[in-house]
């Protein structure tokens, strides 16, 4: 049960930082779980994982979300979703922790990558490159922030509770996806129990305690365990 227990404490640390600031557990979390899991089951139960996340954290800030942009999201999720799911059927599933630790790498360090990626005016196309590249990297959720930002006017409930619905569709829509195209996730279910246990528990944590660290110097430190973990991914699937 090592496996088991570390990663739902790991799931609980990360539930909580998203619940805190609104993003940033997943793609830690993604980043951990190559060093227990092998890459074929990475994004599938990285999906679940983050749906129980997502959906506990929207519940708890349920009156927040900004439903009105909902069904634009939804549309470009599902457009993006098909096209990727086509390419996603094709790729040894080895090397998706490729995708995750270069996605990660040059999101934090190459800032013309990171403008271009958030670079979007509109909830249709966020929708469209989020529930696409879902598939692949498995954690899209800042991707949608900046958006969210201008529209919602800086209101940080408003802005997490609505990403939480954001990302807990892509995650779902993702679960499917990974389903039909074969994924077992027949010998995962205690694994799923104590990480989907540790999701809730840490999106209520996270709502408690939303407002009260000092997000600037906690991002900053994120980056450099971030930017270790996918140095670490890119060793073990090329070198080991």
């Amino acid at each position: 049960m090592q496996t088991e227990l570390m990663l739902g404490f790991y799931t609980l640390l990360t539930s909580t930082l998203a619940g805190m600031m609104g993003l940033g557990g997943g793609t830690l979390l993604i980043a951990i779980m190559p060093i227990y899991l092998p890459g074929n089951a990475i994004v599938p139960i990285h999906g679940i994982v983050q749906l129980a996340s997502n959906s506990s954290r929207m519940l708890f800030s349920l009156k927040a979300v900004a439903w009105n942009l909902v069904s634009k999201f939804i549309a470009g999720s599902l457009l993006g979703i098909a096209m990727i799911a086509l390419l996603l059927a094709n790729i040894p599933t080895r090397y998706i922790p490729v995708f995750i630790a270069l996605y990660i790498l040059l999101n934090l360090w190459v800032p013309p990558f990171s403008r271009f990626i958030r670079k979007y005016e509109n909830f249709y196309v966020v929708g469209l490159v989020q529930g696409g590249l879902g598939l692949l990297i498995g954690a899209t959720g800042p991707l949608a922030v900046p958006l969210l930002a201008k529209e919602l006017g800086g209101d940080k409930d408003r802005i997490v509770a609505t990403n939480a619905f954001f990302m807990g569709f892509s995650h779902f829509a993702k679960i499917i996806v990974f389903g039909l195209i074969g994924f077992s996730f027949v010998g995962y279910g205690w694994l799923l129990v104590f990480m989907i246990v540790g999701a809730i528990v840490g999106s209520w944590l996270g709502t408690l305690l939303r407002g009260k660290i000092n997000s600037a110097l906690f991002a900053k430190l994120l980056n450099y365990v971030l930017t270790g973990l996918a140095f670490n991914m890119l060793y073990q699937v090329l070198f080991s």
